[in-house]
């Protein structure tokens, strides 16, 4: 055992598999560390006191946080990349994109106070572009960002474009299967599989860290940096109570003041500001509330409501 009272170093951690984690010094050597106890308690992003343990180390403590993002598995909800600046949702064209996925992102984002950016790759797919471009048009009126992408084919434009809008912050970016999210990574950073390797022989977990959320430096004066974190289908809320969830969302946040009721659920009560915005009509009053967003709300309302398996 290490002594408590000797010094601790300051690192960052990169990577996090089970009760072990990769630890970056200010000189950007890296080292295997473990937790104190018997849980892990860091994730990619923390900010940490370590101390060395022969060639590897242990954690001594973990730095206040700025923000903390969190997924759900089957079993429970779990904390998986802190200390973000920016979360970047990219969804593409082809194949169609889960307006529900987005949404999560987009709440649990909201949640941190952090401004999420939406990037839509495939903008060589002209029909299907068009069409996904017209879905998010109700984004557009939030006030979210919303960047066209053509990955596969638009490489060095797309990725000037990337950069104007991640230099000097952390990004976390999602993605749901078949979007392009290993070919924005890849493309941002040239050497992230042979890092993946690398981390995966430190962290002893061979195939399993490929599934594990990771810290890339896109610069050499390790500036800029993106977290890529799979498994974006298991994105969960369940941190968020139901009362919060409408202030979470701009298109319905506005409405709220005009309830009736000051705890409404806008789901059925007489004299609701939400659902009295709800329409579809194109010459409705500026504000207006898109049905598709009023039932991801109603949706999520309800698994918020319901309580979790753990």
């Amino acid at each position: 055992m290490t002594p408590d009272h000797e010094p601790t170093h300051p690192g960052l951690v990169v990577a996090s598999h089970g009760r072990h984690c990769v630890v970056e010094s200010p000189d950007g050597s890296r080292r295997l560390c473990h937790a104190k106890g018997k849980k892990n308690e860091t994730v990619v992003g923390d900010r940490v006191q370590w101390r060395p343990t022969g060639d590897e180390g242990v954690i001594a403590r973990v730095e206040e946080r700025r923000s903390l993002f969190y997924r759900q598995d089957e079993v429970r909800t779990k904390s998986f990349a802190a200390n973000l600046d920016q979360v970047l949702v990219l969804i593409a064209a082809e194949p169609e994109f889960s307006e529900m996925q987005l949404a999560r992102a987009l709440i649990a984002a909201e949640a941190q106070r952090i401004a999420p950016v939406i990037a839509l790759n495939k903008s060589d797919l002209v029909e299907p572009f068009e069409r996904a471009w017209r879905r998010l048009v109700p984004y557009h009126h939030m006030g979210y960002g919303v960047l066209p992408l053509s990955l596969r084919l638009s490489k060095d434009t797309d990725r000037e474009h990337l950069l104007q809008h991640m230099l000097g912050k952390t990004t976390l970016v999602l993605g749901p299967s078949g979007a392009g999210k290993s070919t924005l990574i890849n493309l941002l950073v040239p050497q992230a599989q042979a890092q993946t390797g690398e981390i995966s022989q430190a962290l002893n977990s061979g195939k399993h860290t490929t599934t594990a959320t990771t810290w890339y430096w896109v610069d050499p004066q390790r500036s800029t940096a993106i977290i890529d974190s799979p498994g974006f289908q298991e994105f969960g809320l369940h941190h968020i109570a139901p009362t919060q969830l409408a202030g979470l969302m701009p298109d319905l946040a506005p409405h709220v003041a005009q309830c009736k009721f000051y705890n409404c659920t806008h789901l059925h009560e007489p004299g609701c500001g939400v659902m009295a915005a709800v329409s579809d009509l194109p010459d409705a009053p500026q504000g207006r509330i898109e049905p598709s967003r009023y039932r991801i709300y109603r949706l999520l309302f309800e698994e918020l409501s319901q309580q979790p398996k753990y």
